[in-house]
């Protein structure tokens, strides 16, 4: 069963701060350093050591570029009064260009690399939110745009690394109640920008994250930052008590007011009621009449696949006796936006219905039964009377015919048996 990560934003969130606080808390450097190294990149190596962060000992992860590839933050010299210009380099040694992709090449990088296919889908998530912040910040779309923040050599090992390191300690609910942001200006490759900056800006209003805005004159949160939290956040509320399983605090490189760091916490969810809880989810429900089979077939996969708890049609007759088929989509409040603008752009409907509805769910516990045939994995939820009933996951049971030679039938029969 995965498990549940608290991000504390007080300071922001960076592309760094997230894979060091998640580096704090224990996910693997030698499995983090095979899957970096396993990018069809060159000119960078990473670094990861202890630092003090307002007193506190905190863990630093550093993408270090070759000088070809290097990505100055500039921001911070324009903070501190110094202005940055080509007469800062001596004369004839070259001015290095910044490395500048397109998302179809950072996506195809990540495809070449050794990692697992969880991991892949969260760095292909994560990069396809920051695009979509960038082309709307540009005037452009997805695929046209060439944007810095994610061509660069670091912005990709920082993304991947945060992906690798989730998969790693088995992310798979991550709550964020809100992210505080800093304020007045920052200089970037377009010149002097308002913080926050039109990506981070089209991020937290697409996807709907609180945000606290401080008195800490500069950024705190970054594109990489925003791009990432978008992504894997789920819900915004903490359980009413919970046990605290591990800590974990990443530095931040720049020393604005404030600590600067990320604090991310592994929690689990203290269950007062033994059987069962009171959860909330949302359903979204539309009408579709003049639509293809195949564009509805897409649209459902396309839903499960970035985040829908459950999707399916139902066949209705609507007005003028038209056949047609009703879309229902169950999703967490998080979601909502995400989902309807997948509707909207892969169907012809022009209306999406609401309903916020309370449910509840029986206390469950992935685990697994050894077979002769192979382990099996097995779902054991408890009903309000106590009774224990076992669900095999289909996945496994089908595995285990095509390994064993056994039919599905015999196999669900070994595994009741077992049970």
């Amino acid at each position: 069963m995965g498990k549940t990560l608290y991000l504390e934003c007080y300071s922001g969130i960076s592309g760094d701060m997230t894979v060091a606080s998640l580096l704090d808390l224990g996910a693997d450097r030698e499995k983090l350093k095979k899957a970096l190294d396993s990018l069809p990149l060159e000119g960078f190596e990473i670094e990861v050591k202890r630092v003090k962060k307002a007193g506190l000992d905190a863990c630093d992860f550093q993408v270090k570029l070759d000088a070809p590839y290097e990505n100055h933050d500039h921001d911070m010299e324009y903070l501190h009064g110094h202005t940055h210009s080509h007469e800062d380099h001596p004369a004839g040694e070259p001015h290095h260009s910044h490395e500048h992709r397109g998302l179809g090449e950072v996506l195809e990088i990540i495809d070449r690399a050794d990692l697992s296919e969880r991991a892949k889908q969260t760095a292909v998530r994560i990069f396809q939110i920051l695009a979509e912040a960038e082309a709307k910040a540009h005037g452009t779309t997805m695929e046209k745009v060439h944007f810095h923040e994610v061509g660069a050599v670091d912005s990709i090992v920082d993304i991947v690394a945060a992906a690798v390191c989730l998969d790693e300690l088995d992310i798979t609910e991550v709550i964020a109640p809100f992210v505080c942001e800093g304020r007045g200006t920052i200089r970037c490759q377009h010149g002097i920008l308002p913080v926050p900056v039109p990506a981070v800006t089209n991020i937290i209003e697409a996807y709907q994250i609180p945000v606290n805005f401080t008195k800490v004159e500069g950024e705190l949160v970054t594109p990489t930052g925003a791009a990432i939290l978008a992504a894997i956040r789920t819900a915004s509320a903490l359980p009413d008590q919970f046990t605290l399983l591990g800590t974990g605090i990443g530095a931040g490189k720049r020393a604005y007011e404030g600590p600067g760091f990320l604090r991310a916490m592994l929690i689990a969810e203290n269950r007062t009621r033994q059987s069962e809880k009171q959860d909330v989810i949302y359903k979204l429900e539309t009408n579709i009449d003049d639509c293809t089979g195949e564009a509805l077939g897409y649209v459902m996969e396309r839903l499960m696949r970035e985040g829908a708890r459950d999707a399916h049609f139902t066949p209705v007759y609507m007005k003028k006796n038209r056949p047609a088929y009703m879309l229902t989509v169950i999703c967490d409040e998080t979601q909502i936006r995400k989902l309807e603008q997948i509707i909207f752009e892969e169907t012809t409907t022009i209306g999406i219905r609401r309903a916020r509805m309370e449910r509840t769910v029986l206390k469950r516990e992935d685990t697994s039964i050894l077979l002769k045939e192979g382990e099996m994995k097995v779902k054991k939820c408890i009903l309000p009377d106590g009774q224990v009933r076992h669900y095999p996951e289909y996945e496994d049971v089908a595995a285990l015919a095509r390994q064993s030679g056994l039919s599905f039938q015999q196999v669900m029969d070994v595994v009741r048996r077992t049970l």
